[in-house]
């Protein structure tokens, strides 16, 4: 048998490495550096909004989402319809990233002995009511008894016709950087959410007071995945060069897509679309504006770019902000202010890992 001879223990041969130091995309990184894939059917794994695989005359996409209650989810404020429509929104919305057509998913769940039956009814009268809004099949899953609280897995299948797909990693230099509707709303109403739960802490006679926040708070509990780009996208004859989906904050995903594509870029902040509403409370609670949009994150919007030479067709487009422009890698990444600084592009959206 064999016997070591240093007898010891790991923690003081080496300095053991913490979860949060690297955070969880270093982990993803970390985790599957020595991936290797064995069927030519896989076009792309890990490191996009979906894995894209060959079936023929079109690819599938595969994609899936883990949520696990007090790290994603507060069931203080979070009700149970919600979050079950809100799991498969986040699904939908990375096969909405990819330029593709959500079609199944598979939800797996883990709850404790806490939860009666009724609580998981209405869960899953909020996954249904999303399958039926995005015309998406529920096809399958799985159940355990967790020690304690609620997770909830949701894995979704979508498709595309392979010239249709769009990946993070197809942006060149003088492409225009642009986004979908309003960032910043999630956050604050997450911050409204947490604000209410500590006065309930202190007072559970109080009311919440919510009725001045209405879209912060529905962006936050109730967000929607922005199936309908792709076609604009195709009535006005275009295809982006690359696209992701704004789930960490505007900042993480435009590093995603410089990563992805070896670039560099320039955003500029007055540009940034940001609800007024949204920009008011954010002063109300002493926060830059830009910053909630930055590194708030759960808007579900798409960020995308586009060639240059698409500008006349996508400038006129409602609900559609070029925010920027991609540049050469060694250019760096940097957000311009209206005063002409250049403030270097950091990823502070969330982490699930801290």
């Amino acid at each position: 048998m064999y016997e070591r001879k240093d007898k010891k223990p790991l923690q003081e041969k080496s300095q053991l490495t913490s979860l949060s130091s690297i955070g969880e995309f270093g982990l993803i990184d970390r985790l599957t550096s020595q991936v290797k894939y064995h069927h030519p059917e896989t076009l792309k794994g890990i490191g996009d909004d979906a894995a894209v695989i060959d079936a023929g005359n079109k690819v599938i996409l595969l994609s899936t989402d883990l949520l696990v209650e007090g790290i994603h989810f507060d069931l203080t404020y979070t009700p149970l319809k919600h979050l079950g429509y809100k799991a498969v929104v986040v699904n939908i919305s990375d096969i909405a990233a990819m330029n593709g057509i959500p079609k199944q998913i598979t939800v797996s769940i883990a709850v404790s002995s806490r939860f009666p039956v009724e609580a998981l009814d209405e869960l899953y009268e909020g996954i249904l009511m999303a399958c039926n809004r995005y015309k998406v099949d529920l096809v399958g899953g799985d159940t355990s008894s967790s020690v304690k609280g609620l997770l909830i897995s949701v894995t979704i299948v979508g498709e595309a016709l392979p010239d249709e797909v769009v990946y993070r990693s197809g942006a060149a230099p003088g492409d225009l950087l642009c986004v979908t509707g309003d960032l910043g709303s999630a956050y604050m109403g997450l911050l409204v959410l947490e604000r209410e739960k500590t006065v309930f802490k202190v007072n559970p006679d109080m009311q919440p007071e919510l009725n001045d926040y209405e879209y912060q708070v529905g962006r936050q509990l109730k967000p929607e995945a922005r199936t309908d780009i792709r076609n604009v996208f195709g009535s006005i004859g275009i295809k982006p060069t690359s696209m992701i989906d704004i789930s960490d904050g505007l900042s993480s995903e435009i590093l995603h897509i410089c990563k992805g594509s070896a670039v560099g870029c320039k955003l500029f902040e007055e540009k940034i679309p940001i609800e007024e509403q949204t920009r008011k409370l954010a002063m109300e609670y002493k926060i830059i504006p830009s910053v909630t949009a930055l590194s708030g994150g759960e808007d579900y919007e798409l960020l995308f770019t586009v060639k240059q030479s698409d500008y006349e067709k996508i400038k006129d487009i409602e609900g559609i902000s070029i925010i920027g422009h991609i540049t050469h890698s060694g250019e760096g990444k940097f957000m311009i202010t209206p005063d002409g600084k250049y403030v270097p592009l950091i990823a502070q959206g969330w982490d699930g890992m801290k």
